[in-house]
């Protein structure tokens, strides 16, 4: 496989896309955030609410490469992008305003270090009934890492062989599984390839 050879993104290059970001901001209103992996179950930064949201347009997709937290350089692992087309059920979270700086500071630093993701305004469909624009990281199909080519032969051998410095890819999409089970949502796809990885690792 070909080694990944990331470039993690200046502290100038993070500050400039999340200004860019913020610029319709008002600085007095909350602001949402989408989550569709990791961030539904391990947010790890502070909200005033949740709910499971709809977004259209994009769909869940195990299509980027990871060299550190569910992999190596010798071994990629694999974790999920927004990609385009279809669309998605995930969680979204209430930012209020007071905290919206530090949290999306924080955002930025998880999720955009390798410039992996395009964050992106969106429409997203509350369970609740309403609507809110929420902020989600979508892929960059130009990114260094991204394998949206891979077959799901090739998705289940990475799930069961990467580990990072977090676990395994194949843990990272059983939870990402469990968490939207939790919460009464169903994402076929994934199931089917946690199906089939857990399969082969009970083989003998």
């Amino acid at each position: 496989m070909t080694r990944i050879a990331p470039v993690r993104w200046s502290e100038a290059q993070l500050r400039a896309s999340l200004d860019s970001s913020l610029t319709r901001w008002d600085g007095r209103s909350p602001l949402w955030v989408f989550g569709y992996g990791s961030l539904i179950w391990k947010p790890e930064f502070e909200f005033e609410a949740r709910e499971p949201a709809h977004i259209h347009g994009y769909h869940r997709r195990l299509c980027l490469r990871s060299v550190l937290y569910r992999g190596t350089h010798e071994s990629p692992g694999i974790v999920a992008g927004l990609d385009r087309g279809g669309s998605c059920l995930g969680m979204a979270y209430r930012i209020c305003a007071a905290h919206v700086a530090d949290v999306f500071r924080q955002l930025w630093e998880r999720e955009m270090f390798l410039g992996s993701y395009q964050p992106t305004w969106m429409r997203a469909r509350l369970r609740s009934g309403g609507e809110a624009e929420a902020l989600a990281f979508v892929v960059c199909r130009d990114a260094h890492n991204y394998c949206g080519d891979l077959t799901e032969d090739d998705v289940i051998d990475i799930l069961v062989t990467a580990r990072g410095l977090r676990g395994t890819s194949l843990d990272y999409l059983q939870r990402t599984v469990a968490a939207l089970h939790e919460v009464g949502l169903r994402d076929p796809h994934l199931e089917r390839l946690a199906h089939r990885a857990a399969q082969r690792t009970s083989l003998p």
